[in-house]
């Protein structure tokens, strides 16, 4: 979550890692938040979507306050499709997973 933070908050003008396109950058970073919650707390599943949702919200108004980047709805809305693309897969992956006993 803290790389994600800073590599959304770091000025435009400094190279980071990227897909080429700014929404898969977003999908793909909360599709890989989504899965590490899910697969932690299957249970929870939803207050963890909910949370990360909340999380790429935050971001967004951080990113207003800065002088290089700015606040997107459709931002948020890519944040939301990665949390969906993660749960899905996580949940795919779960259910192909053996039972484990404690």
């Amino acid at each position: 979550m803290l790389t994600l933070l800073v590599i959304s908050l770091f000025p435009a003008s400094i190279s980071v890692p990227s897909t080429g396109w700014d929404k898969s950058n977003h999908a793909l970073g909360f599709a890989v938040l989504a899965f590490l919650a899910h697969w932690a707390r299957p249970t929870n599943a939803l207050i963890g979507l909910l949370g990360l949702f909340s999380y790429g919200a935050l971001i967004e108004v951080l990113q207003s306050l800065t002088p290089t980047r700015y606040a997107e709805w459709s931002d948020l809305w890519a944040d939301g499709v990665g949390l969906l693309i993660g749960a899905v897969f996580a949940s795919l992956v779960q259910g192909l997973a053996p039972e484990r006993s404690c």
